[in-house]
């Protein structure tokens, strides 16, 4: 992406997305009708910087971390461009109050902090496009209030001492883990849910309960989760126990991202997801991957994916055949070209897939058949929907290319953006194999997490919604001591 060439277009979420970066550098043709909404985005796009309120009201067990919680969300906010406000004043909860805030951060709050009125004002924010961010103790809040049960995902059952632990980071293009390895490795006081969210939320981080003592959730235990939610979007991470958490520049990274999510100022694939196996994770090199043409891709330490020279492309030995959904996380440095094919024949030669398949253009400047997003050649994506959904160059971003009999439908950070049927005879979309495409020299773009789930039992892969199904199950009283 060319940021000169696309300067009139640019948003309000993408100047702060370019300033939040920094930040972090610093601190460690049209669609058919029937391609659906896009995700939730920011509520309000006419302010100049976003707002953030952090509420830290507790009545019951309160944390000593609660100063270095505020202060560090205050540095990340000023290092990023956007204000953040602090309260422990429930009077703040009506609906004009609310309406200056992009989010509101529950930080460890426990008990209940509010009354039915700031309730009802709450479920209001939310529903017209408001963000929430849950940090630690936000869990052990409002047990008795089943909305919010659904909004923070799953309600505190007990936790063990403090202690080191392992976090295996699922998803490494949301902003608020895009940052971290495969695991990560920190000490935390580390809660125990009442339930499992999996099935609800985008699970981003769990815990490897055997490297620590005291888990109880066995060998799924979520401990970081974004979804979308009655409307707006929401955040949680069970991180933030400690004073030490609040220093460290992996975690203050963690919040950032997180902030810079739930205000709107970035985008990500935050449905549920289940079910997928790894095409490429970095664990087993390119096992499974054959090089055509010229050029290559470098695996670095991390397992990500760069593309070097061209024009060539990897691809995979086994065929897909009939429905399944491909999702893959990838990045362009910059004015990048590079793309995703799917349904075309082995070859040694890369313009088989070319001939053959079709490609799922990355290049957000080209013309609108030939933009990220579009099938190329063939169909633009919905370029409105498209803009809002993808982050600039440097940041990461998610695809799903979903096939189903000759219809191939794209989302990009979670939201559609291409739905495009197949009629051409000599092509065919019900078997093939998929590839990634190295463009050429000066073309610059990583690929990560690579990975698909036959869609042959009707589930679907994903959710062509929010995905989120609330939460009513029944919830007891808090215990006191977190």
């Amino acid at each position: 992406m060319n940021a000169e060439a696309d300067a009139p277009r640019r948003s309000r979420a993408f100047r702060l997305a370019l300033a939040a970066a920094s930040g972090l550098l610093l601190c460690a043709a049209a669609l058919p009708p029937q391609a659906g909404p896009a995700q939730q985005g920011p509520r309000d796009g006419g302010r100049e910087g976003e707002s953030v309120l952090v509420f830290s009201k507790t009545a019951g067990f309160r944390h000593d971390s609660i100063p270095d919680g505020i202060a560090a969300l205050q540095q990340l906010g000023a290092e990023a461009g956007f204000t953040v406000d602090a309260t422990e004043d429930a009077g703040v909860f009506t609906a004009e109050r609310l309406a200056a805030y992009d989010a509101v951060v529950f930080l460890s709050t426990t008990g209940d902090v509010l009354d039915e009125s700031q309730q009802a004002a709450f479920e209001g924010y939310i529903e017209n496009g408001g963000g929430y961010m849950g940090v630690h103790a936000a869990a052990d809040t409002e047990y008795d209030w089943p909305w919010y049960g659904g909004l923070v995902g799953a309600w505190f059952d007990s936790h063990p001492l403090i202690q080191p632990a392992t976090t295996e980071v699922e998803d490494r293009a949301h902003p608020a883990t895009a940052h971290l390895g495969a695991t990560w490795e920190r000490t935390d006081e580390w809660y125990n849910y009442r339930a499992n969210p999996r099935k609800d939320v985008h699970v981003l981080a769990a815990l490897d309960e055997g490297s620590y003592a005291g888990g109880n959730m066995g060998e799924d235990h979520p401990i970081a989760w974004c979804h979308a939610y009655k409307g707006g979007r929401a955040f949680y991470t069970g991180g933030g126990h400690t004073e030490e958490s609040y220093a460290d520049g992996d975690f203050r990274a963690h919040l950032l991202g997180a902030l810079r999510w739930t205000t709107g100022g970035a985008q990500a694939d935050c449905r549920p997801e289940s079910g997928y196996s790894p095409l490429y994770d970095g664990s087993s090199g390119l096992e499974g991957w054959k090089q055509a043409g010229p050029g290559h891709f470098e695996q670095s330490d991390d397992g990500t994916l760069n593309t070097v020279g061209g024009m060539g492309l990897l691809w995979h030995e086994a065929e897909l055949k009939g429905a399944y959904s491909l999702k893959l996380d990838w990045k362009a440095a910059g004015d990048d070209n590079s793309g995703v094919f799917v349904g075309f024949p082995a070859s040694d030669d890369p313009w088989s897939a070319v001939d053959n398949g079709y490609e799922i253009q990355i290049d957000a400047t080209d013309v609108p058949e030939k933009t990220t997003g579009s099938v190329y050649g063939f169909q633009s994506a919905d370029i409105e929907a498209r803009d809002a959904a993808l982050n600039p160059p440097g940041e990461w971003n998610t695809y799903e290319i979903r096939v189903e009999g000759e219809r191939l439908r794209i989302w990009l950070n979670g939201t559609l953006v291409n739905d495009f049927t197949n009629t051409d005879p000599a092509r065919s979309l019900n078997d093939g194999h998929i590839g990634l495409q190295n463009h050429g020299d000066g073309d610059d773009v990583a690929f990560r997490n690579i990975r698909v789930r036959d869609l042959g039992s009707g589930t679907g892969g994903g959710h062509d919604g929010d995905g989120h199904q609330s939460d009513r199950r029944q919830r007891g009283a808090g215990t006191a001591g977190r």
